[in-house]
């Protein structure tokens, strides 16, 4: 059966027939009629070339096409272009059919969803399955047309179904594991609850195989006793809704999926015999657009007179629908023997809607609309673009999609929806770029609160801005939202690449002020050799005077004229010799820093600033001199690393040192306080060998961040110092800089 040769069994040419009937008997329409025979001796001719096998999984491919066709016919109409590009796919693979002949007999619409299967094609042509990643691209390229996501899920339920009486069950895992992880979330997003809950109870049964079995057994041993149950139940609700003739109405109750039953019995951690809400009631209403949220809050009065509902347990999606365009009353009562009863109240709109995801909008006239459908495939599409960005695991994959959503609203009552666990930051970003990129915080409920605030549902948020914040990399770990992470990464480039072009703006800059020509080449050579792979990144380090553009200078002159610019190559710390007087017993490889220390040309770097104390190396610079770096310095590896031939080793004098003073930079975080200022400046003014040079503090909601500049003597005098500081009230943080 696996390969080889296409043989129909007589099963299969008897389903083959019937599924023909349903497909033409639904469309009415004769122009599938005449497809269908076009696609039959087509497939024929491939049938009898061998071009048509048995698919990897020992399916019949010709029964699957026919069996998908029906079942998005079901979901959305049996639309003649939908059902054709399904029935003609198979035509394409095989080459018993082109593209162009395809275009010109049926169609553009036909050939633009052919093209998108042919993508599907390819990717599964090897394997039943295939990897997140490369089912996360192939839904990027299209989702702007949601009928082909739709014959995507839709063949994966076709699939499972038929690996019900396969003996492979290592396959059936396999693909049971791929639907739950990759095809279940997405049906899940788009709302077609009906396919999702199908597969979902597919999946169970074929990957936890006794469970499925134990819970179908209990249900069955049941069955009888629910339903008198839910007979009951509905019976006084039905009388009541009877003396209300304007309401016209149908109940119906209906037993939990098994996997939604197994969800609950993990998540509560009970046995099934205390599991007591195993079904739900549904009451939809006949209802005209106008009078559909009075009509179900009318029910749902009538309800809870009735019985007493749980406070906790209302879901109003009437007032604000989810993003797929599910709308319905969600209540749980305390029926009869003190059960606990779910009903859902909704219209037939409404149902039809729950039942088939926006894509009902297809199949019944008026349902939906485009703007919503367009708003929930722009929502699909960043999440996955977010997903890709960031190489999400399949696990990722799955809980971005099935992420619940919260209703934010602005001080003018505008409403906003997000995923649960979005922050203020997210909030901020959905509004609109530049507001995200200003925000410094927000007021929640008349409270102010950080960007990293995480919002609950139903919360009144006003955005704080200031005109000096920028995004910053950090706030990748701070937003929830595929959107708003992606606004930041767009951001964070554009920055980079402002910098970046300050960086190359310098350089040209200082070799024009030297009358030296900028070549492209000779600097990429430059920058590469300096060990860069970006030519950005070099730039940038220019920019944020991180690297010495007189440094620069002399290593472009280097290159350019290696002849003339001999004495300013960057010398060997061999060629070095320090001895000192008072320190006999020293080798004469240590370079001693001493106030008076002559005929050495050193200068202590800026980008530590080491202060006597602190434990330094020396490196000789291109220009011959020396510059002292403490041994902590973010630079000190990579010089080591990269340039061991030019480190020194170094040390302070042990001579007194208490008339020097050395620069220094101090970072301190903590609470805003109106005093935090003057008690800071009051504790470095009375102390001895410490001199204030400046102060630069910043308020953020409730912290404030600063730096301190100062001149002071020595390392223990430093340390001291922070422990002070860091003894006043409200100091979070002092740090080195």
């Amino acid at each position: 059966m696996m390969n080889g040769l296409l043989i129909h069994t007589d099963e299969e040419k008897r389903a083959i027939v019937d599924l023909a009937k349903v497909l033409i008997s639904n469309a009415g329409d004769k122009g599938l009629a005449a497809a269908y025979r076009y696609v039959k001796e087509r497939n024929a001719l491939a049938i009898a070339e061998g071009k048509i096998t048995r698919d990897t999984l020992g399916f019949n491919p010709i029964v699957t096409d026919m069996q998908t066709a029906v079942l998005v016919g079901q979901e959305i109409g049996f639309q003649n272009e939908i059902i054709m590009s399904i029935l003609l796919n198979r035509c394409i693979q095989a080459g018993t059919a082109t593209i162009d002949e395809v275009k010109e007999l049926f169609g553009e619409n036909v050939t633009k969803i052919l093209c998108n299967l042919m993508q599907i094609n390819s990717l599964y042509a090897k394997s039943p399955t295939i990897e997140s990643e490369n089912f996360r691209n192939l839904l990027l390229s299209f989702t702007n047309d949601m009928r082909v996501i739709l014959i995507m899920i839709a063949s994966r339920l076709v699939m499972l179904r038929g690996l019900f009486d396969s003996n492979d069950t290592d396959a059936r895992k396999l693909v049971a594991h791929e639907a739950s992880t990759l095809y279940i979330p997405l049906a899940h997003k788009l709302g077609f609850y009906k396919l999702k809950s199908e597969m979902e109870d597919l999946a169970l049964r074929y990957t936890e195989t006794e469970i499925y079995a134990e819970l179908s057994r209990k249900l069955e041993e049941t069955a009888a006793s629910r339903e008198d149950y839910i007979a009951s139940f509905i019976k006084p609700i039905e009388r009541q809704l009877k003396m209300m003739p304007h309401i016209k109405f149908r109940i119906k109750g209906r037993t939990k999926s098994i996997n939604s039953i197994w969800q609950k019995m993990k998540k509560q951690q009970r046995p099934f015999e205390q599991i007591y809400d195993l079904f739900a009631i549904r009451i939809i209403i006949d209802s005209e657009p106008k009078n559909e949220k009075s009509e179900c809050w009318q029910v749902y009065s009538i309800v809870a007179d009735m019985y007493t509902p749980n406070p906790h347990r209302l879901r109003d999606w009437l007032s604000v629908p989810k993003s797929n365009g599910y709308e319905s009353l969600h209540t749980t009562v305390m029926g009869p023997e003190g059960r606990w009863v779910e009903v859902q109240i909704r219209t037939e709109r409404m149902d039809a809607v729950a039942e088939h995801g926006l894509a009902a909008h297809w199949r019944y006239k008026g349902i939906g609309s485009e703007k919503g459908l367009d708003n929930l495939l722009a929502s699909i599409r960043d999440t996955l673009e977010n997903i890709s960005e960031e190489s999400a695991t399949e696990s990722k994959f799955k809980m971005e999609l099935y992420k619940d959503e919260i209703f934010i609203f602005t001080p003018k009552g505008d409403l906003y929806r997000l995923a649960k666990g979005a922050t203020i930051l997210d909030f901020a970003f959905s509004i609109h770029t530049g507001l995200g990129c200003k925000c410094t915080g927000a007021l929640v409920n008349g409270r102010n609160v950080p960007i990293r605030h995480t919002l609950n549902n139903g919360d009144q948020v006003e955005i704080i801005t200031s005109n000096s914040q920028s995004p910053k990399q950090a706030w990748l770990n701070i937003a929830r939202t595929g959107r708003a992470r992606s606004k930041i990464r767009q951001a964070l480039k554009e920055i980079s690449a402002k910098q970046a072009d300050m960086g190359r703006e310098t350089v040209v800059r200082k070799l024009k002020n030297h009358k030296i020509e900028f070549d492209e080449s000779v600097m990429d050579h430059l920058i590469r050799k300096m060990g860069f792979k970006r030519l950005t990144d070099f730039y940038q380090n220019v920019a944020e005077g991180i690297i010495d553009i007189a440094d620069i200078l002399k290593r472009y002159q280097a290159l350019t004229n290696p002849e003339s610019e001999n004495g300013d190559q960057p010398r060997s710390a061999d060629e070095f010799t320090f001895i000192s007087e008072k320190e006999s017993k020293d080798s004469s490889d240590v370079l001693v820093i001493e106030r008076n220390l002559k005929g050495v040309d050193y200068k202590l770097s800026k980008c530590c600033n080491p202060i006597f104390g602190d434990e330094i190396f020396g490196f000789v610079t291109i220009n011959g001199g020396i510059s002292i770096h403490r041994k902590d310095c973010t630079n000190a590896r990579q010089l080591q690393e990269r340039y061991p031939y030019r480190v020194i080793e170094a040390r302070w004098s042990d001579m007194d040192n208490q008339s020097n003073l050395f620069p220094v930079t101090l970072r301190i975080v903590g609470h805003d306080d109106i005093s935090i200022v003057n008690n800071i400046t009051s504790l470095i003014s009375q102390e001895k060998g410490v001199m204030m040079r400046g102060i630069n503090i910043e308020s953020h909601d409730t912290l404030f961040s600063g730096t301190l500049s100062l001149l002071i003597n020595d390392r223990i005098k430093l340390n001291k110092l922070i422990a002070k500081i860091e003894g006043i009230k409200g100091v979070k943080q002092v740090k080195r800089g």
